[in-house]
């Protein structure tokens, strides 16, 4: 695992003599050294100034430890530059075959396995072949062409553009793992993309292509960009693998017949070859364990094809319900694992709160953040490799809220949307702690969390048109009033474009998930948590073999009789007693709701006065402070509005004030 960054001027690189001070090799220099944290082990650079490209890498050494693994990287033809990030888990295989094909190599690095790739089949071909996670950059010497590329289901991060302003003018094109690299580019003057802030706050992320500053964007996962010359803008995201296309034939696939174990068997063999590409390593492995089914599935593969106990780790909260660490423990005790845990207190998370902003240089506000980095940190304690459980709601179907929206959908469908808004201006009538404490009532195991706040918010959502308006309502933060007034423009969405034609509503929330969600914030908050430390965070169940499988099963193979991930919870049975993960689904929660109103009240206040405010000058500053009265004072719960207002407020004093 590493970070990339290079750059590439019309007219050949600046020297260090350039017009107005500007140097292109301290250019390069200060984008790689934004991206230490990602690589501690080295960096490097490489450039041709009459080319006007430079190359910049820093290593995170898992795989070859020796300088034979150093990038950039030079082809042994010659003509190819390569800078990588991220690991191509079947190298060993590719290898074998290149070797046959008459190909020798200096080292053992997967690096080198995979420029070799290239430069015998081809960008596209080879990484069709590639199993693995990957951002690249490959520079071809005799067409003087610069290619970026992608993995599959978007793991690993690239951002790519070009400057509104340079010191030295004239096209400069940029790339980076991460955008608070092109900061400290020579005469840098970010703007702010307005479309790219509003889907900001509706999602509490960015979504792909966008990007939070004017002229950039994110390459799409699954593709790759070709640029003939640094002004290329013409340039477009060609996909090596669709994810659109893959469902529509694996779903064409289907076999109606299909049998119980022989769904289980094919689920479990694609995990297990998927878990033990990811235990390839040249430096201490472990496992990120919750307790959830997703992390404790993949913490039993790798106990079973480990000799020795694997090193797990989970970090806890001493408030009621939001503890997964008890939990946790058992599972770990149960399979014999090393087990390590932390309980962490608001302190922890006051302690942390002031280095977000570095970590994750564009706004992004998904409170799990902060648990997935402190967790991050315990494992590099012990390991540089962890293997984690996320993408499992995605490919089989996990998330709650995919039978609410079939249930609504079903059930208040067919109800006139007159009378479905009048049912939502009756719940409004009565405030959220009221319809709480109604609530109260109910048996502890059948009292829903937060219900007054959930209630309202269905109250909001209950005029949808059908059931994918109704999922496009639910999963959006800021409703109405829109917090950025006076923008023009087409409101964002999260549903993907071109998609194939799903009759299955659930199937059709999972996709545009697996296409959003996923990349923009689950895989981007992992990316950031495990690289703030140094830590290469590896997902199997993203392997793309699995996710095949997964959507060639029918999909009573995933919801059975109200149970998700049904598939997966029979993988697990056969190492894992259901009773140990029998509960109701927690995910990686964070009581923000308290902390805002306790130990994070002066903070909050502090980022959201109205002179902060007011000197960003772009969003509703009233109706923000309205929302963090009701959010303090009790009355509301306020907590994923106020937590997307608060990290824009952060990023913006590091990166844009």
């Amino acid at each position: 695992m590493c970070g990339i960054a290079g750059l590439w001027r019309r007219g050949g690189l600046v020297p260090a003599d350039g017009p107005d001070g500007a140097d292109d090799r301290g250019n390069i220099g200060r984008l790689t050294s934004r991206l230490s944290r990602r690589g501690p082990d080295g960096d490097g650079i490489w450039a041709d100034p009459a080319a006007g490209i430079a190359l910049g890498h820093r290593r995170l050494a898992i795989i070859d430890l020796s300088d034979a693994g150093r990038q950039p990287m030079e082809s042994a033809c010659g003509r190819y530059l390569l800078t990588y990030n991220g690991e191509i888990y079947n190298y060993a295989v590719l290898r074998d075959r290149l070797a046959a094909l008459g190909h020798r190599f200096r080292g053992h690095s997967d690096t080198e396995v995979l420029l070799t790739g290239i430069a015998e089949w081809g960008m596209a071909d080879c990484l069709r072949q590639a199993v693995g996670m990957f951002a690249i950059a490959l520079w071809d010497r005799k067409d003087r062409s610069l290619t970026l590329a992608r993995d599959r289901l978007g793991i690993k991060p690239l951002y790519y553009g070009w400057p509104a302003t340079t010191a030295s003018g004239g096209d400069l094109f940029l790339f980076a793992s991460q955008p608070g690299a092109f900061t400290l580019a020579e005469g840098w003057q970010g703007r702010i993309d307005p479309q790219a802030l509003d889907a900001f706050f509706r999602f509490n992320y960015i979504p792909a292509p966008l990007c939070i500053w004017q002229g950039f964007a994110k390459l799409p996962p699954g593709t790759w960009l070709r640029l003939a010359h640094p002004g290329d803008r013409d340039a477009r995201p060609q996909p090596f693998w669709d994810l659109h296309a893959v469902v529509a034939g694996a779903r064409a696939g289907r076999d109606p017949q299909m049998k119980d174990a022989e769904a289980v068997a094919g689920i479990d063999a694609a995990l297990r070859e998927a878990v033990r590409l990811r235990m390839v390593a040249d430096v201490p492995l472990g496992g990120l364990l919750s307790g959830g089914v997703d992390s404790s599935t993949i913490v039993a593969l790798m106990q079973a094809q480990s000799p020795r106990p694997v090193k797990t780790f989970t970090i806890g909260f001493d408030i009621p319900g939001y503890n997964e660490a008890e939990q946790a423990k058992a599972i770990a005790g149960h399979l014999g694992t090393d087990h390590h845990e932390l309980y962490l207190g608001p302190q922890d998370a006051l302690d942390l709160v002031p280095d977000v902003p570095e970590s994750f240089d564009e706004p992004f506000a998904d409170a799990s953040q902060l648990p997935t980095t402190l967790v991050s940190r315990l494992a590099r304690g012990s390991v540089t490799v962890a293997l984690s459980g996320d993408g499992g709601d995605e490919v089989f179907a996990g998330y709650t809220r995919y039978a609410l929206v079939a249930r609504l959908a079903g059930s208040l469908g067919r109800l006139p949307a007159g009378l479905r808004r009048a049912m939502g201006a009756g719940i409004q009538a009565l405030p959220p702690e009221a319809w709480s404490r109604a609530a109260g009532l109910l048996p502890a195991r059948h009292r829903p969390r937060l219900f007054g706040d959930r209630l309202h918010k269905l109250a909001r959502i209950i005029g949808f048109v059908d059931g994918d308006d109704l999922y496009e309502k639910l999963i959006r933060v800021w409703q109405e009033p829109p917090l950025l007034p006076g923008l023009v423009g087409e409101a964002p969405t999260a549903a993907p474009p071109h998609a194939p034609p799903l009759s299955d509503l659930t199937e059709r929330m999972m996709l545009r998930d697996t296409g959003h969600y996923l990349p923009d914030d689950i895989l981007a908050k992992v990316d950031r948590a495990s690289m703030s430390v140094g830590l290469e965070a590896r997902v199997p169940i993203l392997d793309h073999n699995v996710v095949a499988a997964a959507w060639a099963l029918p999909q009573r193979f995933k919801i059975r009789g109200g149970v998700t991930k049904w598939a997966l919870r029979q993988v697990l049975a056969q190492h894992v007693p259901p009773a140990l993960t029998d509960r109701p689904k927690m995910g990686f929660a964070v009581p923000i709701e308290h902390w805002l109103r306790g130990p994070l009240r002066e903070w909050a206040e502090d980022l959201l006065s109205p002179q902060s405010l007011d000197a960003g000058g772009m969003i509703d500053g009233d109706l923000v402070r309205a929302r963090l009265a009701e959010h303090q004072s009790g009355r509301r719960n306020w907590q994923y509005q106020l937590w997307g207002v608060l990290m824009f407020e952060a990023w913006r004093r590091r990166w844009a004030a």
